[in-house]
């Protein structure tokens, strides 16, 4: 079954624009290939054209492909060519890969070196973890209700990161669609990490305290599409404490 994030995956409408911000933001070049590769130790960045706004997908990485096909199949995902299908993911396009072996990680302290968590809104959370918990057989770790933020969030563990999904307590429940609303990443230097992106003319946040002690954040608020990202150090299972924005 799953064991992991193989990919994020991004399409946008200006493909060597966003190529060149996400170098600025990882610190290095892309890799080769047909699109736009930024490998973390824990999954890779992938960049591709498409519409005209910014879009994000996950890959997910199975350690059998075709069994894994079947046993969703059977609790109602179906897929072809490995690209599950997003009537049954609630509008979030995911596709599934083969468990990959380990990269080695980036060592820069300015740069991220992994991705933390991927969030995904919902107007429907109960909905949100009979798919990510029940079908796809992710690792429900948190399930905490925040009322001073309006919000319910449910982490699922994936791997050596983190699916975080956010419902809006004060609304009912509906079928509208998922959608993959930002990034958190992990840098060991926050500090100088935000004054890189600063002056590279990144649009950033001051560095601040997370709400896990130990930990410092802060945000690119514009600059890459998709932004805004959460930048966080400190503590690397930040993730599963209270939320660090």
């Amino acid at each position: 079954m799953i064991v992991g994030l193989d990919r994020i995956g991004l399409a946008v409408a200006d493909l060597e624009a966003a190529a060149g911000a996400y170098e600025v933001l990882m610190g290095a070049p892309p890799g080769p290939g047909a699109a736009y590769r930024f490998q973390l130790a824990n999954m890779a960045l992938e960049i591709t054209a498409g519409g005209k706004e910014p879009v994000f997908s996950l890959g997910f990485a199975a350690d059998d492909l075709a069994e894994t096909a079947r046993v969703l199949e059977r609790r109602g995902i179906g897929s072809e060519n490995a690209r599950l299908s997003t009537e049954a993911t609630h509008g979030v396009a995911i596709t599934l890969a083969p468990r990959g072996s380990a990269p080695s990680p980036p060592t820069r302290p300015d740069a991220p070196h992994a991705l933390d968590h991927v969030v995904i809104h919902t107007p429907n959370a109960e909905r949100a973890v009979a798919l990510y918990g029940g079908r796809l057989g992710l690792d429900l770790r948190l399930d905490r209700a925040n009322p001073q933020w309006g919000s319910r969030l449910l982490f699922f563990r994936c791997g050596g990161a983190v699916v975080e999904i956010s419902g809006d307590l004060n609304a009912s429940a509906s079928d509208g669609p998922d959608r993959i609303t930002g990034l958190a990443w992990r840098i060991a230097d926050p500090a100088a990490a935000q004054a890189r992106l600063a002056a590279a003319g990144l649009d950033v946040s001051p560095v601040r305290p997370g709400r896990k002690p130990g930990t410092a954040v802060f945000t690119v608020r514009a600059g890459v599409p998709g932004a805004p990202a959460l930048m966080l150090g400190g503590a690397e299972q930040a993730v599963l404490s209270p939320r660090t924005r």
